[in-house]
């Protein structure tokens, strides 16, 4: 690592805990009031909120799982389902101390790394099917603002969302035509394009992941994803003692999403929590509950991602412990046959 990186990586700490004092204070929160209420979250809380956090990965898994289908060659082996959902909750985990995409990615590549073409199913499909997280997103954050302009309700908001999901699947077609016509274009000048991105794009417009069904079907599945959030959200809000209605965590979330791409601070600290007390306050949560729930859902979320992690990378190690005994307790009766005969 270089002296550059090492100070870019200091400051972008520096600017994470200054984003969070200054939370504090626009908030006028007490840390032992925070560190009070952390304390006294139940076992239960806790333990539905790893249910939760465990549903959530599985939907991310599925969505990798559906990408590196369409990526993969004959060549290539396939992890197995346990496998690929415990590189992705280790990439939840690393996600919320990382920029979040460097987290998952650099997870997945490594977990593929023994399957084949690593870089392209770990890095570039978890790339992707981000992608539709992403579009998601921006669509519901329109839902979002308009509720907010127009001074709407919860059943408004849930229409207005509804609305554009629907308008998100029509336009996943027109998306991927026009991914398609760019790599057309790209592909002419191909002998001319020295850089590798654009050199991958002009590679595309034959391939399996520009297939409308599959872009739909990954879009619903970022929809189920983003319902789970909003669960989480309200689960973090009720473990803590505190109200918001649920509709406010739903709109908000879109804004929070969105803003961890800016990618400023490791997990999106403080850039986080500052998005969502300001879009929570918009709606109508009080500056000082919206700041207090924030500062206690960054803690609960790790403490499940790592539980979640914790627990799949376990499974993964007895299940492998598992075949190996199994394999070898075959090898032995296979001798013992052998010197019987």
């Amino acid at each position: 690592m270089t002296v550059r990186r090492v100070v870019l990586l200091f400051l972008s700490f520096v600017l994470a805990a200054g984003l969070v004092v200054l939370l504090m204070r626009l908030g006028h929160i007490d840390p032992k009031a925070v560190w009070q209420q952390l304390r006294s979250v139940k076992v239960i809380s806790l333990g539905k909120l790893v249910v939760l956090n465990a549903i959530f990965v599985a939907i991310s898994t599925e969505k990798w799982r559906k990408v590196d289908a369409a990526l993969r060659v004959p060549s290539d082996s396939v992890p197995s389902r346990l496998t690929a959902f415990s590189v992705t909750s280790v990439g939840m985990a690393l996600g919320l101390v990382l920029p979040v995409q460097i987290g998952m990615t650099t997870a997945r590549t490594m977990g593929t790394f023994l399957h084949g073409r690593a870089l392209q199913r770990g890095t570039a499909g978890t790339l992707f099917e981000q992608g539709f997280d992403l579009m998601l997103m921006v669509f519901l954050a329109v839902a979002s603002a308009v509720a907010w302009y127009l001074k709407c309700s919860a059943l408004v908001w849930v229409m207005l969302a509804g609305i554009m999901t629907g308008v998100a699947l029509v336009s996943v077609g027109f998306f991927l035509r026009a991914i398609r016509a760019l790599s057309t274009a790209c592909s002419s000048r191909r002998p001319k394009l020295k850089h590798r991105v654009w050199r991958a794009l002009s590679e595309l417009q034959y391939s399996s992941l520009l297939d409308v069904s599959l872009a739909r079907q990954l879009l619903l599945l970022s929809v189920l994803r983003f319902a789970v959030l909003v669960l989480m959200a309200h689960e973090t809000a009720n473990a803590i003692t505190v109200f918001i209605p649920l509709w406010h965590l739903a709109a908000a979330i879109p804004f929070v999403s969105i803003s961890n791409l800016l990618a400023l601070t490791p997990g999106g600290i403080g850039i986080n929590e500052l998005t969502s007390t300001t879009a929570l306050s918009l709606f109508g949560t009080p500056l000082a509950v919206a700041a207090q729930w924030s500062l206690a859902n960054r803690v609960l979320v790790i403490a499940s991602c790592f539980a979640v992690a914790v627990i799949s990378l376990t499974l993964v190690g007895v299940n492998r412990d598992f075949t190996f005994g199994a394999n070898s307790s075959d090898e032995i009766d296979t001798e013992g046959m052998e010197e019987r005969c």
